[in-house]
């Protein structure tokens, strides 16, 4: 899927192409494909930060220029984005703040 936007900043930009494993299993720090139950024909990229019912709370990395659980509560996690195909092919990483210290 091409990312449209600038919600997660700097680790996917806009016109980015990512591989998403739909219905991956997320686990906190993630990058994961949403669904939100106010706009269902909507879909986003986001981190995910916690499992919460009835989904997960998820961010971007870029809290100034994103629109996430925050505002709009809980969303339906769809998949895992794994890979970034285009143009800097490779995987998708955490940001410092989610790498463990050891």
């Amino acid at each position: 899927m091409r990312i449209s936007g600038s919600s997660m900043r700097p680790a996917l930009r806009d016109r980015d192409v990512v591989l998403v494993l739909l219905g991956g299993r997320p686990r906190p720090g993630d990058v994961v494909l949403v669904r939100w139950a106010q706009l269902p024909g909507r879909l986003s990229v986001k981190r995910a930060v916690r499992p919460q019912r009835p989904g997960w709370y998820v961010t971007g990395d870029n809290p100034g220029s994103s629109a996430d659980s925050r505002e709009m509560g809980p969303a339906e996690v769809l998949g895992v984005v794994r890979w970034r195909l285009w143009p800097r092919p490779g995987p998708i990483g955490y940001p410092a703040c989610w790498r463990s210290s050891s």
